[in-house]
C-alpha cells in the first residue's frame, strides 16, 4: 500500500480500474495544489497582515483597544444607512454630510431604565468642540453649536427588557427622539457634534448611529458628527486627514501638498534617474574607450559606501551652495544664491542617481544580444541611434522595474529630506510630513488619523506596482527565451 499526499493507494495498479486511478490521480493533483495554495496564503498574510491591520484599525474611533475586533461600528451595514440619511437631511450630503442653514437633523438615542426608576430625558447639549490636537485647533473656525437649537425630547418607544449584568435585572428599553435644527442664516459646518447626558441607573443602549464614546462612566454618550455621511463617519480620520492640518495663514491643506512634493519629487527623480542610468549603462556595456573598467570599478565602490559616510560633505555643498573661484557659487546660475538647501532641487541635486540603478541597466544591456545593434549598424545607425530606437525599446522590462524601485526609493525616502527641507511645513515631503503628525497627534493618543496618513502614503506605490508588474513577466520571459 502506498501513501502519496496523505492518499493510500496499492502498489500495483496494473489491475484497478483505470477510471478510479484518474481519479485518485486527480484528486492527488489537488490536495498538492491545495497546500501549494495554502503555503502561499500563509505567507500573504504574514507579509499583508501588518498593513491590513492598520487599514483597519485606521477606520476605529479608537485603533488603541485592546483587545482588537473586527466588530467595529464603521463596518456595521445600519450605520451606514443611518449615517446617509442624517448626512442628507443636515446638509443635503450623503457621502460628507455637514450642517448647512435650514437643516433638520432627527436623531434617536435607546437607554435601559431599571425597573422602579423614574424616567427621565436625557440632556442634550451641541458642544462647542474643536476637532483634534493639531493646526485643526488654533485654525478660526464656526461652530454648529452657535446655530443649532435642539428640539424637545419625546419617548417614541418604551418594552420590556432585561439586563444581565449580575444577573437578570428586569427593565425596559426607552427610545427618546429629538431634532436638531438649524436656526438662523450663516455658514455651512463641517461637523454637528453631540453630547448626550442620562441620568444615574440609565444605561445607553442604542441610537440612531453609534456613539463615538462614552464618557462619565456611561452616562454622556458623545458623538464626534450627528450628520456625518457615509464616507465622513466610517472614513472619518481620513477626511480629517486632508481637513484638519491646514495652514493657519492660507488655510491650505497640508497633506496635500505633502503629496504634491513627494509626486514631483518622485516623477523628477525617476525622469533623471531613468536617462543618466540607461545612457551609462548602455557606455559602460557596449563603447570601448579607455578606463572603462575603472569607472565600472568605481560605479561597483560607489553601491559601498553608505549613504551617511557622505552626509556631511553633501550637506555642506548644499548649505555653501558649491562655492567656486573667488566666492562665486554655482548654484548661483540655478537660481540658489543662498544654497541649496530647504528645496526640491538641491533634494534633487543629491539623491536624483545612484550607482545601483547604472549596475542594473549595464547588466540588462550585456543580455542584449549584439546581433540586434550589428543589424541597424548595417543600416548606417549612429550609436545614439541605436541606443536610443532599438536598444531602449528591448530595455522596457528593466526600465519598469527601475520605475518602480526609484519611485519606492523616493516616495519613502526619509534621511535627505528630514535634513534637506526643515523649514516651511509646505516644502515638506510627505514622510516627513507624517513625522509632523506623530509628533502632534501621537502625545495625545490620535493615532486613527496618524494610522489614516500612512495608509494613504501607502497607496501610490501598492498601485505602481499593480500598473508595472507585467514589465516583469516580460523580464523574465526575455531572459528565459535568450540562447
Amino acid at each position: 500500500m502506498a501513501t502519496t499526499g496523505g492518499l493510500s493507494f496499492p502498489d500495483d495498479t496494473t489491475h484497478l480500474d483505470p477510471r478510479a486511478f484518474d481519479r485518485w490521480q486527480a484528486r492527488r493533483r489537488w490536495a498538492k495544489a491545495g497546500l501549494i495554495y495554502a503555503v502561499m496564503l500563509a505567507f500573504a498574510i504574514v507579509f499583508i497582515g501588518p498593513i491590513l491591520f492598520a487599514a483597519v484599525s485606521s477606520i476605529k474611533t479608537d485603533p488603541l483597544e485592546y483587545p482588537p475586533s473586527l466588530a467595529i461600528p464603521q463596518l456595521q451595514p445600519k450605520n451606514w444607512s443611518a449615517s446617509a440619511r442624517l448626512g442628507a437631511a443636515g446638509a443635503g450630503d450623503r457621502l460628507f454630510g455637514g450642517f448647512a442653514p435650514g437643516a433638520v437633523v432627527p436623531f434617536e438615542i435607546t437607554y435601559f431604565v431599571r425597573e422602579g426608576l423614574d424616567v427621565t430625558p436625557p440632556e442634550v447639549v451641541v458642544p462647542r468642540r474643536r476637532p483634534g490636537a493639531g493646526p485643526g485647533a488654533v485654525l478660526a473656525m464656526d461652530f454648529a453649536a452657535d446655530y443649532a437649537s435642539v428640539g424637545d425630547l419625546t419617548i417614541v418607544r418604551r418594552q420590556p427588557s432585561l439586563a444581565d449584568e449580575t444577573g437578570a435585572i428586569p427593565g425596559e428599553l426607552v427610545t427618546f427622539a429629538f431634532t436638531v435644527a438649524y436656526v438662523g442664516e450663516g455658514p455651512t459646518t463641517e461637523r454637528l457634534p453631540l453630547d448626550v447626558t442620562a441620568e444615574v441607573g440609565m444605561t445607553y443602549v442604542d441610537s440612531t448611529i453609534t456613539a463615538s464614546r462614552l464618557e462619565r462612566r456611561g452616562r454622556t454618550a458623545s458623538f464626534e458628527n450627528a450628520a456625518p455621511g457615509v464616507l465622513g463617519y466610517v472614513f472619518r480620520n481620513y477626511v480629517r486627514v486632508f481637513n484638519e492640518v491646514r495652514t493657519p495663514a492660507t488655510r491650505q491643506s497640508l497633506f496635500l501638498v505633502w503629496i504634491g512634493n513627494s509626486f514631483v519629487f518622485a516623477f523628477f527623480r525617476i525622469i533623471i534617474t531613468l536617462l543618466l542610468a540607461s545612457m551609462a549603462g548602455y557606455a559602460l556595456a557596449r563603447l570601448r574607450f579607455r578606463g572603462r573598467e575603472a569607472i565600472f570599478m568605481l560605479v561597483l565602490f560607489a553601491q559601498m559606501v553608505p549613504l551617511q559616510v557622505l552626509f556631511i560633505s553633501n550637506y555642506l555643498v548644499l548649505r555653501d551652495g558649491i562655492v567656486s573661484i573667488d566666492g562665486f557659487k554655482l548654484s548661483t546660475l540655478w537660481g540658489f544664491p543662498d544654497g541649496m538647501l530647504n528645496s526640491l532641487t538641491g533634494l534633487l541635486f543629491v539623491t536624483a542617481l545612484n550607482a545601483g540603478a547604472v549596475f542594473i541597466m549595464k547588466q540588462f544591456f550585456e543580455s542584449i544580444p549584439r546581433e540586434v545593434e550589428e543589424a541597424a549598424m548595417i543600416d548606417g545607425a549612429s550609436h545614439w541611434r541605436r541606443y536610443w530606437s532599438v536598444v531602449l525599446p528591448m530595455a522596457r522590462p528593466a526600465l519598469g522595474a527601475l520605475t518602480i524601485i526609484t519611485f519606492q526609493g523616493a516616495w519613502n525616502d526619509f534621511f535627505w529630506p528630514f535634513i534637506v527641507l526643515t523649514s516651511p511645513e509646505t516644502m515638506k515631503t510627505l514622510p516627513i510630513g507624517l513625522l509632523s503628525f506623530r509628533n502632534i497627534y501621537g502625545g495625545v493618543g490620535d493615532w486613527g488619523l496618524i494610522l489614516a496618513g500612512a495608509v494613504l502614503s501607502a497607496l501610490p506605490v501598492i498601485v505602481l506596482f499593480v500598473v508595472f508588474q507585467r514589465y516583469f513577466l516580460e523580464g523574465v520571459s526575455f531572459g528565459g527565451g535568450k540562447e
